[in-house]
């Protein structure tokens, strides 16, 4: 029998066990699924009273629950279909079991039935969300909050799955031009170091039957590939070494990552689009935030930490201060020195007008929209561009390998 429990307050409360089964319908057809029970004897209760007699109930590994972790379309999609029961006069408990049971994945099943748990025992939706930071961030909770307050939770389950959407699509569009280059030039390197260790020495043996000095381009590539075969494992030791300092230290330290941020948002092709996919995401949360009705001094806090770059971050957190000392956002967005001219007067024109919200998503549109371009545009910019790479780096290895026999031949 399977069980899972977590202490509470002193008291040992039974968690849902993922579990697969088959058995027999009341018409003697043979059906299976997957389900959440707190033990198998539960589940066992359960499907009885469904008409079920099951045959075998097997408890999910815990490998195969680890391996599909909830990610953020999960999110987004549980938003939508909450949404949407909500939007059909279903109540929030009945609408966490549909949702629950209906995922195929057992992480996120988990996740909403738990959830669903804690509301049952009268815990709001908000604090029940608040209790999974990894999965529910504060800009989720606190829209989430807002509904509560208003009324108007499906409202606003709704504008989170649509800012969700948008944003992990904005993500993936910044990944890709992130990601395009950096591969080619990896696979570029990848082939050099094969030539260099594998293929140069066979002509270095064919050489030396020559008898007659090599071109001293073709010797410097064949003394690489000596050093390279010499020094090649502490050169991957060292490479090694640096790309994990790398990682730890960008992960731990704030001051590397805005260091990072801003030379990234000034290299050519990509820092533009760094840029504009910044003030997008900044145009949608603040859109997002200000149509819930949370007021916006409280609103640019969530906004800053949604941008996704320090450089941004630091920018939009001064701009809360010099709101909340009274003056305009259209004015504390000029002093950053950061948004467009554009973008700074369609907020003034939604300030100025009352519809803060509609003129934030408009220039989040508008900025997605350039971003998917820009993305575009680049891929079609980069591939001459790396082919060039290419055949310099390949292409100057083999030259240098026929050098000596194209002097050969001349000789001859």
């Amino acid at each position: 029998m399977a069980t899972a429990t977590v202490s509470a307050g002193g008291k040992t409360i039974k968690r849902d066990v993922a579990f697969t089964w088959t058995g027999m319908d009341k018409k003697g057809n043979k059906v299976q699924g997957k389900s959440l029970a707190p033990d198998e004897a539960a589940l066992r209760a359960d499907l009885r009273r469904q008409g079920v007699v099951p045959s075998r109930i097997k408890k999910q590994s815990t490998a195969f629950s680890a391996g599909a972790k909830v990610n953020p379309q999960d999110i987004a999609l549980f938003s939508r279909q909450l949404a949407t029961m909500l939007a059909a006069g279903i109540p929030l408990v009945q609408a966490f079991e549909i949702v629950g049971n209906g995922n195929d994945k057992p992480a996120m099943q988990k996740l909403v039935l738990d959830i669903k748990q804690d509301i049952e025992g009268g815990t709001t939706l908000h604090e029940a969300l608040g209790k999974h930071p990894l999965y529910f961030d504060k800009l989720f909770v606190n829209l989430v909050e807002a509904g509560e307050q208003a009324g108007a939770l499906e409202t606003l389950l709704d504008k989170i799955a649509t800012y969700k959407e948008k944003t992990e699509a904005l993500k993936k569009k910044v990944k890709k031009a992130l990601f395009y280059p950096a591969a080619v030039l990896a696979v570029a390197v990848i082939v050099t170091i094969i030539l260099l260790v594998f293929v140069i020495p066979q002509f270095e043996s064919l050489f030396k039957g020559f008898g007659a000095d090599l071109p001293a381009f073709t010797q410097m590539v064949i003394n690489l590939s000596k050093f390279v075969q010499a020094k090649g494992i502490f050169i991957a030791a060292v490479i090694g070494a640096a790309v994990y300092a790398f990682v730890y230290f960008k992960k731990r330290s704030r001051a590397m990552q805005e260091f990072l941020d801003r030379m990234m948002l000034k290299f050519p092709i990509i820092g533009p689009i760094l840029h504009k996919a910044a003030v997008a995401r900044f145009a949608r949360t603040l859109s997002t935030m200000f149509a819930a009705g949370v007021p916006l001094v409280e609103a640019l806090q969530s906004v800053a930490g949604a941008t996704g770059n320090i450089v941004y971050e630091n920018a939009v957190l001064k701009m809360r201060e010099e709101v909340a000392t009274g003056n305009r956002l259209q004015r504390a967005m000029e002093n950053t020195g950061l948004f467009p001219n554009m973008v700074i007067q369609m907020i003034a024109v939604g300030e100025e007008s009352g519809s803060l919200d509609e003129m934030s998503g408009k220039v989040a549109q508008f900025f997605e929209e350039d971003v998917d371009a820009a993305v575009d545009g680049m891929s079609s910019l980069l591939e001459p561009l790396i082919m060039a790479i290419l055949g310099v780096l390949v292409g100057g290895l083999v030259i240098a390998m026929y050098l000596p026999i194209f002097k050969l031949g001349a000789a001859i």
